[in-house]
């Protein structure tokens, strides 16, 4: 089975949003500007040195994603990326949907880019169909 040229358009197009969000992210973590400084040491509690850490880690993740032949170990990093920003703003109790959750629907479209242009992503983790239910 080969992923159909719609799927891979959606599911590209649902990647690049991802890419294109994260190197922004990094790039302002290498650039630091007074809002970022701000938000992260004020609001999240991290030190100023830890913000270019956040930007390597971000970039790192997000480049392995971008590459086809690597993209499933980004997506890996890439969600325990967001994880760790969960957990800071559950830790200083932000807003859970605008804040919270964001990277939970940036997750979201990183691996539901990844599963519409992987084939082999969507073998390992199928939609449950009526057949493969009573299979069970």
């Amino acid at each position: 089975m080969k992923a159909t040229k719609k799927q891979l358009i959606i599911g590209w197009t649902l990647s690049g949003l991802v890419i294109l969000f994260m190197l922004f992210d990094a790039t302002i973590k290498f650039l630091k500007p007074v809002e970022v400084i701000q938000t992260t040491v004020n609001e999240l509690g991290y030190t100023e040195d830890h913000i270019s850490i956040h930007g390597i880690l971000a970039l790192i993740a997000t480049l392995l994603y971008a590459v086809p032949r690597t993209s499933i170990l980004g997506a890996i990093l890439l969600t325990g990326y967001f994880g760790g920003a969960i957990a800071s703003h559950l830790r200083v109790d932000n807003p859970t949907f605008s804040h919270t959750l964001f990277p939970l629907y940036v997750g979201l479209l990183t691996w539901g880019g990844l599963w519409l242009r992987n084939i082999k992503l969507r073998q390992i983790f199928p939609f449950a169909t009526q057949n493969n239910i009573n299979n069970l």
